[in-house]
């Protein structure tokens, strides 16, 4: 083999192994989940562990926590503000790349400005507007906050960006509606940063811990995250149970972004030479 063939292959090995370095929490934990929690008190060691295998945890996660009602709960959740905050955010975003009108660029300003603000800040003035609103253990009230964002606006509007202005001088004088242009033309070209836009919006609320802990008080509207808090005990704590409801609630976000991972990627780099 010549040297720049070995060069490859020792790249790939120390890619290989680096990434293996990287996932081997996951994986120890994906093995864990399989052992009974008696096992787990002490450090196993691998002959007890590959001797113990057993589905024992998941029986149990499945027959004592509702966990397929926690999930649902989590995907309306997702899907509520997937959908409205791509809609929101295309409206305002089309707006500041095509519209030329007093103030954008400092309305635009204040929309960076706002990003900076971390949420903790604001979440006592959400929940007491929230209470106000009877909107305590309602979607309505766990998705209210996430309806629209500074950084899917920007996101947006630095696709929206990269169009031509051409185009949209060409549609105009075709007869096409700044909404039919938005719908059938800016959006379809965009495709990338609005799929790349959705998982992040997707792992965003479905990692949301804090919000439905304080909106969600019952049951019936309570997301994975808190269904997996209620796994640890204050005195004892069943390592087997939590690790198997770990494992459960995190291949879907897992899965979403392994497969997405590219039109993330796209996503987050577009416009990032022009805008």
């Amino acid at each position: 083999m010549r040297r720049k063939d070995w060069l490859g292959v020792l790249g790939f090995i120390a890619k290989l192994i680096l990434g293996l370095l990287f996932i081997s929490p996951l994986l120890v934990g994906l093995v864990f989940s399989f052992v009974p929690s008696r096992l787990l008190n002490n450090l196993p060691d691998l002959e007890t562990v590959l001797g113990n295998l057993t589905l024992e945890n998941y029986k149990w996660i499945m027959g004592y926590i509702p966990i397929f009602r926690f999930l649902g709960n989590s995907f309306v959740v997702c899907a509520v503000i997937i959908v409205v905050q791509v809609i929101l955010s295309s409206f305002a975003a089309y707006a500041f790349s095509f519209f030329r009108f007093r103030g954008s660029k400092i309305l635009f300003q204040i929309i960076l400005i706002a990003m900076m603000i971390p949420a903790e800040v604001t979440v006592i003035a959400n929940y007491l507007t929230i209470q106000s609103m009877n909107l305590v253990n309602t979607y309505a009230g766990l998705c209210a906050i996430s309806l629209l964002s500074g950084t899917s606006i920007f996101m947006m509007r630095q696709s929206y960006m990269q169009i031509p202005r051409e185009l949209k001088e060409a549609s105009l004088v075709d007869g096409c509606s700044d909404m039919r242009f938005l719908f059938r033309i800016a959006m379809p070209l965009t495709v990338p940063a609005i799929a790349s836009l959705a998982i992040f919006l997707f792992i965003s609320a479905y990692n949301m811990y804090f919000w439905p802990m304080l909106v969600a008080q019952n049951t019936d509207k309570q997301t994975i995250q808190i269904g997996m808090a209620m796994l640890v005990g204050t005195e004892n704590v069943e390592y087997g149970h939590v690790l198997a409801g770990a494992m459960l609630s995190i291949v879907i976000p897992v899965a979403a972004f392994i497969i997405g991972q590219d039109y993330l990627i796209k996503g987050m780099t577009s416009g990032a030479v022009k805008g």
